[in-house]
C-alpha cells in the first residue's frame, strides 16, 4: 500500500515515507439518544422493504419501539429521517478540516490517495448503494430523496475541489477548471463501478481493489495535469570582447 491516512496523528504515510498534516483536534461530542439511533434504524429498513412512499411514519414508530409523538419531536418527517441516515454515511467521508495545502507533489498524491481510498470504501457500502437504488426508484414519486443524496455527493466534490485550489495556489498543477478537474479524478477512481454495484453484477471492492484503483486513478490524474511549466530566466547578455588588432 503506497499510503495511509492516520486519523490519530493527522498523518499521510506515502510511499515508506510519513508526510505530515496539520489538524484541527475535534471536540467531543455526545452520542446519539438510543431513540434516534433506533428510529434511523428503522426508518431505512422501512425505506428498504416498502419504499419511500410507501412507509408511514406509523410503521417507522412501531419498528422503532417509540410513539410518533417522539418521533417527530426528534426528526419532523420522514425527508428527515432519510437526510439523517445519508448525512451519517457521508460524515464517515470527511477529512479533517483546515488541511495546509500541499507543499509538493507527493503530498498532493498523498491527499488524493487518502480522499478516493474514503470514497470508494464508504460509498460502496451496502447502506449507501440502497438508498442509491432507493433514489432511482423513487426518482418520481419523491424527488427528495435525489435531492438529499445529491447534497452528500456534492460535499465529496467539494472536498475534491478544495485541494486542487491548493494544489493551484501551490503552482504543483496547472491552470484549468478545478470543478472539471475534480469530476476527472472522481471519474477516474470509479470507472463503471458504481453501475455494476448498482445492477448487482458485481459486489463491493475490497481492500486491495480499492488500492489499485487509488494508485492508479491519482498516478493518471497527475500525468494529465503536470506542472506548470516554469519559464527560464533570460540569460545576461554577454559583453562584447574587443577585436584583436
Amino acid at each position: 500500500m503506497q499510503y495511509r491516512w492516520n486519523s490519530c496523528y493527522g498523518t499521510f504515510r506515502y510511499q515508506g515515507k510519513r508526510v505530515f498534516m496539520k489538524k484541527k483536534q475535534a471536540s467531543v461530542e455526545p452520542g446519539p439518544q438510543p431513540a434516534r439511533e433506533r428510529i434511523m434504524r428503522a426508518a431505512m429498513e422501512a425505506f428498504m422493504e416498502l419504499g419511500y412512499t410507501e412507509a408511514s411514519t406509523l410503521q417507522i414508530a412501531t419498528r422503532a419501539q417509540v410513539s410518533k409523538r417522539e418521533l417527530y419531536a426528534l426528526f419532523g418527517n420522514k425527508q428527515a429521517m432519510l437526510a439523517a441516515c445519508i448525512a451519517d454515511r457521508a460524515g464517515r467521508m470527511r477529512l479533517p478540516t483546515e488541511l495546509p495545502p500541499p507543499c509538493n507533489r507527493e503530498e498532493l498524491a498523498a491527499m488524493l490517495s487518502a480522499l478516493g481510498a474514503t470514497v470508494l470504501r464508504e460509498v460502496s457500502h451496502p447502506g449507501v448503494i440502497a438508498v442509491f437504488r432507493l433514489a432511482i426508484t423513487e426518482a418520481q414519486r419523491a424527488p427528495e430523496v435525489a435531492a438529499t443524496l445529491e447534497t452528500a455527493r456534492q460535499s465529496i466534490r467539494t472536498a475534491v475541489h478544495n485541494i486542487l485550489v491548493q494544489a493551484q495556489s501551490a503552482g504543483l498543477i496547472a491552470e484549468g477548471d478545478p470543478t472539471e478537474m475534480g469530476g476527472r479524478y472522481l471519474a477516474l477512481l470509479w470507472g463503471d463501478l458504481m453501475v455494476s454495484i448498482l445492477l448487482r453484477v458485481r459486489e463491493a471492492p475490497g481492500t486491495t481493489e480499492i488500492d489499485h484503483r487509488v494508485r492508479k486513478a491519482t498516478e493518471d490524474f497527475l500525468r494529465l495535469h503536470s506542472e506548470p511549466e516554469k519559464r527560464p530566466r533570460h540569460a545576461a547578455p554577454r559583453a562584447r570582447s574587443s577585436p584583436r588588432r
